[in-house]
């Protein structure tokens, strides 16, 4: 799956407990600087069936600083340092490269490790109760955002949920367990130098 598909992942937290899906990310962005979870995740096609399943960690700082990795099948590292986002295929030994003010932008991860001005960027509403959880739902402004909409469903206690439907049927699901907000974060997790020996391509 493309790697801008995949920068969504950080994690939202919500402290207010009545209030809507567009409180509780607002609540969010005004109150989280970090955190950290553990997710599974599934793709699924057109036809709704499950093309790809995956789970791993990811943890961020906002702003601009994250680390998601996935475990086997995928292989996979994102990390975003404040001024590049790096995407580390670790079974081909492979690094694409962007500068994180072009690889944001209208990005999911805009959405949760990015700055607090998210409504430049997204059109924020709310998509109703299912599951047992509030849905935000968040369409980006830009129309060569690669996608049509994240959704965030969030329960009393915080995200537990996202989904991210692409311009091409694709839709990727994430359940969020082990969910911490706040917690201390060594900086050093947020950097990344290429691996001896791996293809380097992008831009630096």
């Amino acid at each position: 799956m493309p790697y801008r598909y995949l920068l969504l992942f950080a994690v939202a937290l919500a402290s207010a407990a009545h209030a809507d899906a567009i409180g509780r990310f607002k609540s969010f962005l005004s109150g989280t600087q970090s955190a950290r979870a553990d997710f599974e995740q599934q793709v699924y096609g057109r036809e709704g069936k499950v093309t790809q399943a995956s789970k791993g960690s990811f943890v961020f700082l906002r702003p601009g600083r994250f680390r998601w990795t996935y475990a086997k099948p995928l292989d996979q590292v994102i990390v975003g340092d404040g001024e590049r986002v790096w995407i580390h295929d670790r079974d081909l030994n492979q690094v694409t490269v962007r500068k994180l003010s072009k690889a944001l932008g209208s990005t999911p991860a805009a959405l949760l490790a990015g700055s607090s001005e998210v409504e430049k960027a997204f059109e924020l509403s709310d998509a109703g109760t299912r599951d047992g959880l509030e849905w935000l739902e968040a369409k980006p402004r830009d129309a060569d955002a690669g996608f049509e909409r994240i959704r965030m469903g969030f329960s009393a206690t915080g995200l537990e949920a996202m989904e991210l439907r692409d311009n091409f049927g694709q839709t990727t699901r994430l359940r969020f367990t082990n969910l911490q907000r706040n917690p201390k974060v060594d900086p050093a997790e947020f950097r990344f130098e290429p691996p001896k020996g791996a293809d380097v391509l992008g831009e630096k």
